[in-house]
């Protein structure tokens, strides 16, 4: 899982056959669990054991960004006794993975809130972004108590507070305001799940992103159906708003 590094500054090769940047919706982990009889925190514990072989096939492929969409702001609206056991997986998955991720290189950084967290979680993920700032290899964002109008709404937020003087406002600028600074745009981005939703994630950032849909469930994803989504991509003609070629 060497892979290096790209920036947020990178400009994006529209003929390349190879994402960036993938992201990924991981919708399904309780109807994984109901499938098989066992309750929804079930399949959510299998959904976080599935990341390291993700990360794995994709980093294989040449991807070098990866964001997981693990908890939105909505989440907050699930039953209380599931969200606990969501935040208990997450604590437990960065006491358990961090060291592994850190071994192979790959640079973790959480984007979204935290004041909503428990300070041992907010510990815990501080020291995973802490132990592997340095890493060169695949970056992992992952997106938790996320939401994409609370990200555009908080730098806002934080570009009045600066003082940025409307001429100087463009997108570039814009953009290092975003919890995603660091990271270019999403390429693709793959929802597992069978649904057809944005689902409030990364909506500045998914301008030009190309989606790739799929009935197979979060903790079912493997590299077979990772490897379909990477051929759809390289099929696909991205002309960022340009005259298709030959037209």
């Amino acid at each position: 899982m060497q892979v290096q590094a790209a920036t947020s500054q990178d400009p994006v090769d529209p003929d390349s056959k190879v994402p960036v940047h993938v992201a990924i919706i991981m919708d399904g982990n309780g109807r994984w669990a109901a499938k098989r009889g066992l309750p929804r925190i079930a399949g959510h514990k299998v959904g976080v054991d599935c990341i390291q072989g993700v990360l794995e096939s994709l980093s294989a492929k040449g991807v070098q960004f990866v964001t997981l969409y693990a908890f939105s702001t909505e989440n907050w609206n699930r039953p209380a006794s599931e969200v606990q056991g969501i935040l208990e997986i997450l604590y437990d998955a960065l006491r358990e993975q961090t060291q592994t991720l850190h071994a192979n290189n790959v640079r973790i950084i959480h984007i979204g809130k935290v004041g909503r967290l428990s300070s041992r979680l907010s510990e815990a993920v501080a020291h995973a972004q802490e132990l592997t700032t340095d890493n060169t290899g695949i970056t992992l964002n992952v997106a938790f108590d996320y939401g994409g109008r609370d990200e555009i709404l908080e730098a806002v937020r934080r570009i009045i507070r600066d003082g940025v003087p409307v001429e100087e406002l463009d997108e570039d600028r814009f953009n290092s305001y975003l919890f995603t600074a660091h990271s270019p745009d999403p390429d693709l981005i793959i929802r597992t799940g069978g649904e057809m939703r944005v689902s409030n994630f990364l909506l500045w950032q998914s301008a030009y992103s190309e989606y790739y849909p799929t009935s197979t469930l979060w903790p079912d994803l493997n590299s077979a159906e990772l490897e379909k989504a990477l051929e759809a991509f390289g099929n696909r003609e991205r002309r960022f708003g340009r005259v298709k070629s030959g037209a």
